[in-house]
């Protein structure tokens, strides 16, 4: 059965780690996309946003959205976005709720989103 909004990204968090959800159906969708894909690298950013998903050395391939795509809302409340690249074209895009050590993922596409090209 597919994962759907606000479920929770496989098993729960252990100590000191970040819940990861899905904020919307859709990105439940492009999740399963992603790890049909590239299971490995999708495996790897899950790491990621489960241990550090908001590094202080920030990458080219995981960092904060910049421009009116940095913060986005969940449930009313504003939030960072940040962003891994999975693959050339894939992204994960994410919303974090520090107050509840959560991660909303808000975008998973196995391309590259248009809405970065400027």
């Amino acid at each position: 059965m597919s994962p759907k909004r606000g479920e929770r990204a496989a098993p729960p968090p252990g100590p000191d780690e970040w819940d990861i959800r899905f904020a919307n159906g859709e990105a439940a969708k492009g999740w399963e996309q992603l790890s049909t894909q590239a299971s490995g690298n999708t495996r790897a950013a899950w790491h990621l946003m489960r241990t550090d998903p908001a590094p202080a050395a920030r990458t080219e391939r995981h960092h904060r959205l910049k421009g009116e795509l940095a913060r986005g809302e969940h449930r009313g409340e504003a939030m960072d976005r940040w962003q891994i690249e999975v693959t050339a074209g894939g992204r994960i895009w994410y919303l974090l709720d520090v107050e509840r050590r959560t991660v909303w993922i808000d975008r998973a596409c196995t391309g590259h989103p248009k809405a970065t090209d400027r």
